[in-house]
């Protein structure tokens, strides 16, 4: 029995199409999890392949595919919405957090565009991976409660095994939902939006002499640190259009998303990111780009008066830089093992991730190795090794132990661990999980590698083939988004 409290649904019927999901013909569970479940209060028997499939509607659930636009790649669409995608309702955890559960590739709706609703198994399995490997991390994120295959083939490049993933998140309010409505011009529907973000994420602003200023400042104050984090695990998301960007600050839709092995700050791996526009480093910019988007959706509730409206924006959307920044070098300093601010530390900073940059040198690995390193220079040979010109970090290396020279020194190495994971949810590991389950219906790979991503910042000894880096034949170019 799900206990559901579905306030979304209880908005107006502009704000989605009612449906159920299309049922398939043989659904079979992947994978609870288990813990989530219970977390949401839920019992993880009562999560069967009808339920995740979409064949069984639990009882209190009200089907609905949410409305929303988006810019993708800077280009406006006026109408996205759930293409593939049907939220069954909220639920309230036993941690008293109200979270939406979502059925993603669980056929057609309104919003399709003549696409068939579904997903692939290897794109279920990706997101099943490094989403719960982002929250094993720290990263704020939505997550997977379960996945099923469906018995049926969806085509793509080919034909490939379908599936459906249970997503858990915050909420699917996004960027996205806001502009739906203002390109429309109704600013009812902006307004009635506003208030149910306040009320679901921010309650706060509701007191506040604007609440809908205060309500963009908080979503400000949320995407700053969560860019920051993304860059400090290497993470790029790869398409963050304004539909991907979600009101509550979690990381949402991971299609073509990817991990750096070495260090670029140009890294793009998405098969559809042309451009580079959502490369690794551009990645805080285009989060101060979409929420210029949000704000311009507000104007009207922020001030009656035009120019006072775009001034009350401005004043909010100038927040982001300070706050990004200070997350982002305030993680930096934590994954050196610093914990007090001193002048010098950005340029400090910088210069190593240019040397990195400069000699490929793995990012996960680089910041995992400092770790010993920062003990003693005994454990600089593991650094050095990770180099092409070992002499690069040699010259780093006397500028950063005088630094650390110069705090407290209690327990350092073990903090660094904490903050700096030893495994990540590389792209190659990903793919020989998707291609074992894919072809050979093989989901050991899949289970073995959530075992190791889910405990990310533990040493694991009899998983360090999982540590490694690619070797050449086995890095991934290219990721997919899979719809």
């Amino acid at each position: 029995m799900i206990a559901f409290d579905n306030s979304y649904a209880r908005l107006p019927d502009r704000f989605f199409a009612r449906l159920d999901p299309t049922p398939v013909k043989a659904p079979a569970l992947i994978k609870v999890n288990e813990p989530l479940a219970r977390e949401l209060g839920l019992d993880p028997a009562d999560i069967d392949a009808d339920v995740v499939a979409g064949n069984r509607i639990p009882q209190g659930a009200q089907p609905i595919a949410q409305a929303y636009a988006g810019h993708q790649f800077g280009h406006f669409t006026p109408q996205l919405g759930d293409g593939r995608a049907i939220l069954l309702g909220e639920v309230v955890g036993r941690d008293g957090v109200r979270r939406d559960i979502q059925l993603k590739g669980s056929g057609p709706t309104p919003w399709s565009r003549q696409g068939d609703g579904r997903a692939a198994l290897g794109p279920v399995l990706r997101e099943y991976l490094i989403s719960e490997a982002m929250h094993a991390i720290g990263v704020p994120t939505t997550r997977t409660l379960a996945a099923a295959t469906t018995g049926e083939w969806v085509f793509r490049e080919g034909a490939l095994p379908g599936a459906v993933l249970a997503r858990v998140a915050a909420s699917h309010i996004r960027v996205g939902t806001f502009q739906y409505f203002a390109a429309r011009s109704d600013m009812e529907a902006v307004k009635l939006l506003a208030d149910h973000a306040i009320a679901r994420h921010y309650p706060a602003a509701a007191k506040a002499t604007n609440p809908y200023r205060a309500l963009l400042e908080a979503v400000v104050a949320r995407q700053a640190p969560l860019i920051a984090q993304w860059l400090h695990i290497g993470f790029i998301h790869g398409v963050m259009n304004t539909d991907n960007c979600a009101i509550s600050g979690e990381t949402i839709d991971y299609g073509p998303c990817a991990f750096l092995d070495a260090y670029d700050p140009a890294a793009v791996f998405s098969s559809i990111d042309q451009g580079g526009r959502y490369a690794y480093g551009n990645q805080p910019r285009i989060a101060q780009w979409n929420l210029a988007r949000l704000a311009e959706t507000l104007l009207p509730l922020l001030a009656e008066e035009e120019q006072a409206a775009i001034d009350s924006a401005q004043e909010a959307l100038a927040g982001f830089g300070p706050q990004f920044q200070a997350a982002y070098l305030g993680g930096l300093r934590r994954k050196l093992g610093l914990t007090t601010e001193q002048e010098g530390d950005a340029a400090l900073v910088q210069d190593l991730l240019q040397r990195m940059a400069d000699n490929q040198a793995d990012f996960t690995l680089t910041f995992r190795a400092l770790c010993d390193a920062a003990a003693g220079p005994e454990g600089d040979a593991a650094v050095r090794a990770l180099f092409t010109d070992p002499g690069a970090y040699d010259a780093w290396a006397p500028a950063w132990r005088q630094r650390l020279a110069a705090e407290p020194a209690a327990d350092r190495p073990a903090a660094m661990r904490a903050t700096n994971p030893a495994l990540i949810p590389r792209n190659h590991l990903v793919e020989e999980a998707i291609v074992a389950a894919v072809a050979r219906e093989d989901f050991q790979p899949f289970e073995s590698l959530l075992a190791v991503v889910t405990r990310p910042f533990d040493d694991q000894p009899e998983a360090a083939r999982y540590a490694l880096p690619p070797r050449p034949e086995q890095r991934v170019l290219q990721t997919f988004c899979g719809t």
